[in-house]
């Protein structure tokens, strides 16, 4: 049994860093539906990400702000990451998809000009991390019932860092090995803000 269970609260010794093995692999897909144990573990990841967004509970914990978790950040490999982003209307909007997979994109790409940040990274990072503006994401929710998502902008952005993660693949490893701060040349990017 995992250790991470609903009542687990994540702490930031809990996040693999960067250099660990298994934030290069290419993780295995959950059953569908999910067993308890997987939705124990997304519960444990989704609770993190509130925690850590909360200001007082991420004082307290010494907990970085964070809006995605992979399974792999937390040592599992497994194909599943949380989110929780905000809504239109600031509302907290808590994203659980297992086994994801982006089925469609834009040809039209965006950067976050202050570059991407991550939770197993500890250093500053500088460059532009390309990422495609909109993307539709197919996955399995709780129940085992596909469903498929649309995401733009920011949203989107997160979408595809997690997924990345669950490929193996780091934020950084998108940037430009020479020139951090050069666009690829012939698609139409722009600045996210």
């Amino acid at each position: 049994m995992s250790k991470f269970n609903s009542d687990y609260i994540i702490m930031m010794d809990d996040i693999v860093r960067e250099g660990a093995p298994i934030l290069r692999v290419v993780t295995e897909p959950v059953s569908v539906p999910p067993t308890e144990e997987d939705r124990e573990e997304m519960a444990a990841m989704l609770r993190f990400l509130k925690n850590s967004q909360d200001p007082e509970t991420a004082k307290k914990y010494n907990l970085r702000a964070g809006v995605g978790l992979s399974a792999n950040q937390i040592g599992l490999n497994k194909r599943m990451f949380a989110a929780l982003l905000t809504d239109d209307q600031g509302h907290p909007r808590e994203i659980a998809m297992y086994n994801p997979k982006i089925i469609s994109h834009s040809t039209a790409m965006i950067y976050l000009p202050e570059s991407e940040g991550c939770l197993s990274v500890d250093r500053p990072v500088q460059g532009f991390v390309p990422r495609y503006e909109k993307v539709q994401v197919k996955a399995y929710d709780e129940q085992g019932n596909e469903v498929k998502l649309r995401f733009k902008g920011y949203d989107a952005i997160v979408m595809q860092h997690e997924i990345d993660h669950l490929n193996g693949i780091m934020f950084y490893d998108h940037i430009n090995k020479e020139h951090p701060f050069k666009l690829p040349s012939g698609v139409q990017i722009s600045s996210l803000y």
